[in-house]
């Protein structure tokens, strides 16, 4: 059976979840207890919602994908079976890998939640098979996609998980400069090589409107260009237009509710913002036509003036506070997972629209 996207799909899905779950992977130590006594201790006095929802819908997803994967790749028997075992083990090696971290409190409740979201992702996954969603996904992957689709449909998959960090600019992935500098000061001062550092002694200065504007414009472009490089028809790539402009609204939206709350879900969408979402489908419709390696050539163009007024932003101290809110509140198992992916997002592109662009094989 040739190889499907569903397996390496639910590999960087394990991926996700083991480092979600022993973030941040510092201080390891022998607490002096068995690493599976969480099992039979009493149930834990706190807990939220939040965290029960999350472990929940991540291990849903891990059942989900694990049982596709299974299928897909023709091993259909005791299936469901299979993946709820290889969901619940996974789970319990991370609770008790998490009695070795003084951060992390293995949970008896923790490990089922997730064992019952594997089960509610298997189950669906089960019915997903028998109505046939399999067989048609494949078919529908074919009509739409070029074969060799999956490293950007992997970037595209990610780019709003990217988004759910606070970014300092509206769909702004892939700021890492400011960070880049402070840390290299810390680590070589009181040393000579600190005057060496190419590091920027001028402060800098917020956006101006229109290179704001610019910023949202490009960020919301380069995914539409990547869904270019693997969709065939015009008709399916303006859909998929649609369908990245909606993606990402939602998933800023839902970055500003957890940021803020609820009532401040919108507050981000100021002028500029607009005007760059707004003209995100003309510029698009505009180059619906491109063959796909110059639809990667044009987006590695606009990566480079992306990146390079994104890294000209300072981080101003609201956006500061809101950091902190993610990395020491109810977010601190999100917040390495995401913010990582919100820096490394746009070198992940990169490094795919340079292998198109230096496709050997010369397709369009």
């Amino acid at each position: 059976m040739q190889r499907t996207s569903a397996v390496p799909l639910a590999l960087s899905w394990t991926g996700v979840i083991v480092y979600a779950s022993l973030y941040p992977f510092s201080d390891w130590r022998d607490q002096g207890i068995a690493p599976w006594a969480f099992l039979w201790a009493p149930l834990p006095k706190y807990w939220t919602g939040f965290d029960l929802a999350i472990n929940l819908i991540a291990y849903a997803l891990q059942g989900l994908l694990v049982a596709l994967a299974l299928w897909r790749s023709g091993r259909s028997r005791h299936v469901m079976l299979v993946a709820l075992a290889a969901c619940a083990t996974l789970s319990l090696v991370m609770e008790t890998t998490q009695s070795y971290l003084p951060t992390r409190v293995p949970s008896n409740v923790d490990f089922l939640m997730n064992s019952v979201g594997a089960g509610m992702g298997v189950a669906a996954a089960a019915g997903l098979a028998r109505l046939g969603a399999v067989a048609r996904w494949s078919s529908l992957r074919a009509r739409w996609f070029v074969a060799d689709a999956r490293g950007a449909l992997a970037l595209l998959f990610l780019w709003p998980l990217a988004l759910l960090f606070p970014a300092p600019v509206p769909l702004g992935l892939g700021q890492v400069l400011e960070r880049m500098e402070g840390a290299l000061a810390l680590a070589f001062a009181h040393t000579p090589f600190l005057d060496w550092l190419p590091v920027r002694d001028v402060e800098l200065q917020p956006l101006v409107p229109g290179a704001e504007f610019l910023c949202v414009l490009l960020g919301a472009l380069i995914p539409c260009l990547i869904a270019f490089c693997i969709v065939r028809s015009r008709l399916r790539r303006a859909l998929m237009v649609s369908l990245v402009l909606a993606v990402g609204t939602a998933a800023s939206g839902l970055s500003a509710a957890l940021s803020y709350g609820p009532q401040h879900a919108w507050d981000w969408l100021q002028v500029p913002v607009v005007e760059g979402l707004v003209a995100v489908p003309v510029m698009a419709v505009a180059l619906l036509g491109l063959p796909r390696r110059m639809s990667a050539a044009i987006a590695l163009l606009a990566m480079g003036v992306y990146l390079s007024l994104l890294n000209q932003a300072p981080a101003d101290p609201y956006f500061t506070q809101t950091l902190q809110t993610w990395e020491q509140g109810r977010f601190i198992r999100l917040n390495g997972l995401a913010q990582w992916l919100g820096w490394l997002w746009p070198y992940a592109a990169v490094a795919y629209l340079l292998s198109q662009t230096w496709d050997v094989d010369g397709k369009n």
